[in-house]
């Protein structure tokens, strides 16, 4: 019989709460059980802590089937989890034979001493299911306790990614008899979250119970992801679709990819279609366009260059920008934001240019120019097109945001251009 699992991701470690690494462990771990049809329901940070990480436990056990534990699980006198667990399941510490065995020879294959820190590596609960690691010397663990699993992992995201897909992820899949869980998202840029929901709010109102929606903004974009649950994934597959074709009128002009499309990948498929290339000026975004256009592989094929112009000398010396223009508007002005387009459009010589010209903060604003003021202009074959953005983030933000709208003009400038020299 087909039931919706639940999930619990534990991740173990003062360093995640201390904000010295970032966990990608719990991003990755979701989709993987997703993809076999488990929802994880909640994520949960405990650093290094026994009372927290018996509490941890305890609460998971009552919200889900499922508790996927990472971290924790090295050799040093902090990696208390292993003495945790042997708490939480009523089990003592002692060397799995079977571990042991594997732990010395991974040391004597790479012609390394092994420390009795390592050797303790093989104490393991009694009541653990020993799940080796060929990746490393810290073994999974499984246990299950009051219809409950709990496994256990080591943090080293190759270590866990490898014991999840070859040993979890198939193990979970033979237990239990899932719903398909099936995603599908529709990529939209240059539209705010509350407007877009005021656009959309009849067509989710009439989303069916087994389909739902959730927005995710970030810098500019927002993500409109489709969460469908049920038996067969060729239906549901089918009624993802049937979704984004009644939404598609509504948006369309808003919509720039779906799932995994990245603006810049798109913005590269363009120009490899139209036969065209681009380059860019850059004052306020100091060459994070350029960066994230030339992140796409094969990006040479249409990227030919940039100006990072930040000072005004460099506006008028190497893109032309008149003197006349920086002193009757200032560098933060369309006027300016065109120049410094066509600029790089005739020196790089290319069949678009785009620029940035702007405060990003946090200081250097004025009453009529405050922080978060920017000009952005495309320069293309048939004329240039320019947007002012009021932003009113940190400077950080501020520059991400002013990229993503600068390559989002990009788009709209290729998409409405007519290329008579395309081939």
């Amino acid at each position: 019989m087909n039931a919706i699992i639940r999930a619990e991701i534990i991740t173990i470690g003062d360093e995640i709460l201390f904000g010295q690494i970032t966990d990608t462990n719990t991003q990755w771990i979701g989709a993987q059980l997703t993809g076999i049809g488990i929802r994880p329901v909640r994520k949960t940070s405990v650093g290094d802590t026994k009372s927290d990480i018996l509490d941890a436990l305890s609460a998971a056990s009552n919200r889900v089937e499922v508790v996927i534990v990472t971290g924790g699980l090295g050799p040093t006198k902090d990696d208390i989890t292993k003495h945790t667990f042997c708490e939480y399941f009523g089990s003592e510490l002692k060397i799995n034979e079977q571990a042991l065995s594997f732990i010395t020879d991974f040391f004597a294959k790479r012609g390394r001493a092994m420390t009795e820190l390592n050797r303790q590596q093989a104490a393991l609960p009694t009541n653990a299911v020993y799940i080796p690691n060929q990746w490393g010397t810290a073994p999974g663990m499984w246990f299950e306790k009051e219809g409950v699993i709990y496994v256990s992992l080591p943090g080293v995201p190759y270590e866990m990614k490898n014991l999840m897909e070859f040993e979890i992820l198939p193990r979970l899949k033979s237990r239990y008899h899932t719903y398909v869980i099936k995603h599908k998202s529709i990529r939209t840029i240059g539209v705010g979250e509350s407007f877009l929901a005021e656009k959309i709010e009849a067509w989710e109102d009439a989303l069916p119970p087994h389909i739902r929606l959730a927005y995710l903004p970030h810098f500019g974009q927002v993500k409109l992801r489709l969460t469908a649950t049920g038996l067969d994934e060729n239906i549901l597959d089918q009624e993802l679709e049937a979704q984004v074709k009644l939404v598609m009128p509504l948006i369309e002009e808003n919509v720039f990819g779906y799932d995994n499309d990245e603006l810049e990948a798109v913005i590269g498929s363009l120009l490899e279609t139209n036969k065209a290339t681009v380059g860019t000026a850059e004052s306020c975004t100091g060459g994070l366009v350029a960066h994230q256009l030339t992140s796409v592989p094969g990006s040479s094929r249409y990227f030919e260059g940039s100006v990072v112009s930040y000072s005004n000398e460099v506006k008028q010396n190497v893109l032309g920008v008149s003197e006349e223009t920086l002193k009757l508007y200032g560098a933060v002005s369309e006027q300016t934001a065109i120049e410094m387009a066509e600029g790089a459009k005739r020196l790089l010589g290319t069949t678009f240019a785009v620029s940035t010209t702007g405060i990003a903060g946090p200081d250097g604003g004025t009453a009529d120019k405050p922080v978060g003021t920017v000009w952005i202009a495309c320069a293309t074959p048939s004329g240039t097109y320019t947007q002012l953005l009021n932003l009113k983030s940190s400077r950080k933000v501020n520059i991400e945001m002013t990229s993503s709208y600068v390559l989002n003009l990009l788009r709209k400038s290729i998409l409405k251009t007519e290329l008579t020299d395309k081939i």
